[in-house]
Order: C-alpha cells, then structure tokens, then sequence
C-alpha cells in the first residue's frame, strides 16, 4: 500500500490514463501549431497562450503540487470589484490588468 491517497500505483496509473493523457497532449501541441501557422501569428501576442505556456512549464518543473499552482496562475486573483465585465463569459486566464 502507498502512503499516497491513490488506490493505485503508479504502473496502475500509467496503465489505465496514459492514452487519455498522450491524446490530451497532442491535443495542446496541435493548437498551439495552428497558432504558429496562422496568417497573424504576428498579431498573436495573447495573455492566454503566455499564461498556456507558463503552465506548460510548471508540468516538468519538479516542484509538484502541479494541479494547484497551475489552476492557481489559470486563475483570476484580483479580488476588487469591477465597474461591468470586459465580456460575457470567461478568458480561462486572467489578463495582465488583472494583476495591477
């Protein structure tokens, strides 16, 4: 037994989600290639991609805790109110002005 909170070890747990994962993994490259193949990539200097990027980095950075620092940077941690929203709906990340 593990002194994790995982039933399963860790040859369990590739086994089981490993192709789940691989598809999730081109799915990420694949956008991003659309994003270098576009006609305005120049254009394309979008917080989104930079905070996708950052994320990106936390996956092999060995600090662990993955999930947590990465819904953490995903998310908007301004706390003052706003006079209206930019737009409906969510960016999925926050912007820059956010953290000002």
């Amino acid at each position: 037994m593990s002194n994790g909170s995982c039933p399963l070890n860790a040859n369990e747990i590739v086994d089981q989600y490993f192709l789940e994962h691989r598809a999730k993994v081109l799915d990420v490259a694949a956008f991003l290639d659309r994003i270098d193949r576009s006609v305005a990539k120049e254009d394309c200097v979008d917080h989104r991609i930079e905070a996708l990027l950052a994320c990106i980095a936390m996956l092999h950075d060995g600090d662990g805790d993955r999930a947590r620092r990465i819904q953490h940077r995903l998310s908007d941690q301004s706390t003052a109110p706003i006079d209206a929203a930019p737009m409906q709906g969510a960016s999925g990340a926050p912007s820059p002005e956010a953290d000002a």
